[in-house]
């Protein structure tokens, strides 16, 4: 899913963490801490060889990626896609006193050009201890005691009036909702709560983290991860988060340029802005693309990314680099799939998007956790590759078992997806593909396409080849790395993934 939200704080985004200071956690806005995160000025890691060696360019970026730097693309702020769909843009204040008060803007279309209804949200936050799920990530708290509705549209007013019950909204027989006119929807003094009919929650806020990017030559841009959102509606006020959003921007300390931020802070409830259009661009797939960034997902998996597509036979290579920790230093697996695709239609529900059919043929996992090559060793003959046959660092082919019970993959798979192309500030191109269900199941009928995306990817090199086998440093592993958002990951295998990931985060801390 890519969120948006420009945080008008200004300077006093650090009292959120100062919050903390006289808790479990200590924090000196100097990293190495579990809300700041510097990215540049460190130095190269001692297990590497100094010898150097040719690589290709997206295996280069890659490894850029785990000595904690970042692709050099920027993501503009855009429209946020929310599963369902819903889109919308946020602001939020955070006070010195706890409190927050947050505007959600919602819009009729996918480009946030026509506003549908805003939401003002204020309530109180209470930062409490380090996670013990997601590393480096801290625990929250948060109260509401107001939700105010403001309608912009006659649309949006009949829409919300099949939706909300006129008891709720205290509206008499006949009475129809007026746009421009406040409505209450949550009270906590009064007891008054319609938030139910719009799927409605803020357990977003219960799980943050704060990254600092230091930049040459200019100041540096504070980002806020909020918890992910459930792309089941109906589970978002009850569910907890244990991955992020995209990250939110500091409005006084973000990258540069960013037209939409001033959008964005002179907006009011009654006033939402209204964004430039967006520059989605015809689905061109052919060449590699790869994350931005150390990607974080549900149930406390961490990640790398990269894809290798093929325009003209319609196929596609990919693998997933999985690690134990938030900066993608300490590698548990990796998954390396391939397969064809098959375009269908332009989108009806998500604007400028396309559906696609993938269809996993192929695949390939290489281990290096001790305890998961153990319970694969053990496995039973032709269940999951050569059993007994696993070893560190080894790539098992299990395409001949149909793939691996034991970690949820299954062949041959098919899978119904979402695309979209779109072009950042600097005419970069920038690839979105569908978010994966926050329960850890598939999309494997049409009805649970996704509505929403993932973290959008670079285009790091347009050869559409698939790179070859390369030396480099003893820490990055060798041969295509391509992403695996069309494996099926069962709900047990992420689970088991996630204790092995605790477990082994345990080992490192306190070794």
């Amino acid at each position: 899913m890519y969120s948006y939200l420009i945080s008008e704080l200004g300077c006093r985004v650090h009292n959120i963490p100062c919050e903390v200071l006289h808790g479990p956690l200590t924090l000196k806005y100097q990293g190495s801490n579990l809300w700041d995160v510097p990215t540049s000025h460190l130095h190269p890691s001692t297990n590497f060889s100094s010898k150097l060696f040719w690589e290709p360019q997206c295996q280069t970026q890659l490894r850029h990626l785990q000595d904690r730097t970042r692709i050099t693309a920027t993501i503009p702020p855009r429209c946020e896609v929310r599963a369902g769909p819903e889109f919308l843009t946020r602001s939020y204040i955070f006070y010195p006193t706890r409190l927050f008060k947050a505007f959600q803007y919602y819009y009729c279309d996918s480009n946030c050009h026509v506003p549908a209804y805003s939401l003002i949200i204020q309530g109180k936050l209470r930062l409490r201890q380090a996670s013990w799920i997601t590393h480096g990530a801290t625990e929250a708290e948060h109260n509401l005691q107001k939700v105010t509705l403001v309608i912009h549209n006659q649309w949006a007013a009949h829409r919300l009036e099949t939706r909300l019950p006129s008891s709720c909204l205290r509206l008499g027989s006949g009475v129809q909702l007026v746009p421009s006119k406040l409505y209450e929807l949550f009270n906590a003094k009064a007891k008054r709560d319609c938030l139910g009919a719009l799927h409605f929650s803020m357990m977003e806020l219960d799980l943050l983290r704060l990254e600092i990017q230091y930049h040459p030559l200019r100041q540096p841009s504070k980002e806020l991860f909020l918890g992910d959102v459930h792309t089941d509606q109906n589970q978002r006020a009850h569910y907890r988060p244990t991955g992020y959003q995209q990250p939110l921007q500091n409005t006084m300390h973000h990258i540069h340029p960013c037209p939409v931020c001033a959008l964005m802070y002179q907006s009011t409830e009654q006033s939402p802005p209204i964004l430039p259009p967006s520059w989605s661009i015809p689905l061109n797939l052919n060449g590699h693309w790869i994350s931005q960034r150390c990607e974080a997902r549900p149930a406390v998996l961490f990640l790398t990314r990269l894809f290798v597509f093929n325009e003209e036979h319609h196929t596609w290579e990919g693998t997933y680099h999985h690690y134990s920790d938030p900066m993608c230093n300490h590698r548990t697996f990796t998954l390396v799939a391939s397969g064809h695709y098959a375009r269908m239609e332009p989108s009806s529900k998500v604007q400028g998007a396309t559906e696609l059919v993938f269809k996993v043929i192929r695949a390939k996992v290489t281990m290096f956790e001790q305890t998961m090559l153990q319970m694969l060793n053990s496995s039973e003959e032709g269940s999951c590759g050569q059993a007994g046959g696993w070893e560190p660092g080894a790539e098992q082919d299990i395409t001949w078992t149909a793939g691996c019970g034991m970690l949820g993959i299954l062949l041959p798979h098919k899978e119904y997806e979402l695309f979209k192309m779109e072009k950042d500030h600097k005419n970069r191109s920038l690839l979105l593909i569908g978010e994966r269900p926050t329960d850890g199941s598939s999309p494997d009928r049409p009805v649970k396409r996704p509505t929403s995306f993932q973290t959008p990817m670079v285009q790091c090199s347009p050869d559409t080849a698939v790179p070859q086998h390369y030396s480099s440093r003893s820490d990055v592993s060798t041969g295509p790395e391509v992403s695996s958002a069309i494996i099926h990951h069962s709900v047990f295998s992420i689970f088991l993934m996630s204790l092995l990931s605790m477990w082994y985060w345990c080992i490192l801390v306190y070794t």
